[in-house]
């Protein structure tokens, strides 16, 4: 197929597959002649999954540049693919007050130790966890961290049967391909779903009250 029938396909204007091309987040088709190119569905397949990650991941061409290449490379294992794709989805942070985030990152410890996770000091989450500790104490909701723990439950049991789903898979690429989509689009599909079980809780809690 020709570029065109590519963007009808996918959804993707022409001007953006070319610019993915450029960026490398595409490979090129098979020339034709010196300006035509034919595409496959191997084309198909990434061109949707580079979209996925820009648009609903919302991650940068650089980090899903990073993720691709992840992907691709034969070497590395499910657990690599998936640190790097944390690695793209977890902003950077900064510590300001140092006194704020030492105890922040002694909290961020204390919960890993208590639920025994084998998680490295570098891993980028256990930052933006404290970075997120640091605020809700700025703005005074230091109460919200009582639910410390009930996250941290839900989240390992959500991680553990998504990734005991995906290793059931067959195939080493249909599995990191899972565990990288898992990464980048499960945190919009965690915050959707948050969302509607807060507006249920929030009408049965305050509502509900009402009647």
């Amino acid at each position: 197929m020709r570029i065109g029938e590519l963007s009808r396909r996918t959804g993707v204007p022409v001007p953006t597959i070319k610019y993915y091309l450029r960026e490398g987040l595409l490979p090129g088709g098979e020339l034709t002649s010196p300006n035509q190119a034919q595409y496959g569905e191997p084309h198909v397949h990434r061109l949707k999954l580079v979209r996925a990650m820009v648009e609903v991941g919302k991650l940068s061409v650089a980090a899903t540049r990073d993720v691709l290449q992840a992907i691709d490379e034969p070497g590395n294992s499910l657990h690599q693919v998936l640190g790097i794709a944390q690695a793209a989805v977890t902003p950077a942070v900064t510590a300001a007050d140092p006194d704020a985030w030492e105890s922040a990152e002694k909290l961020v410890e204390e919960l890993v130790e208590r639920h025994g996770w084998e998680v490295k000091p570098g891993n980028p989450a256990r930052q933006a966890l404290a970075q997120l500790v640091v605020t809700l104490r700025d703005l005074g909701q230091d109460d919200l961290l009582d639910v410390f723990d009930d996250y941290a439950a839900a989240a390992e049991r959500l991680s553990t049967a998504e990734l005991a789903l995906i290793g059931r898979r067959e195939g080493l690429d249909s599995k990191v391909e899972g565990a990288v989509l898992g990464t980048v689009l499960g945190d919009a599909l965690i915050g959707a779903m948050r969302r509607l079980a807060q507006a249920n809780a929030s009408h049965r809690a305050f509502e509900g009250a009402r009647g």
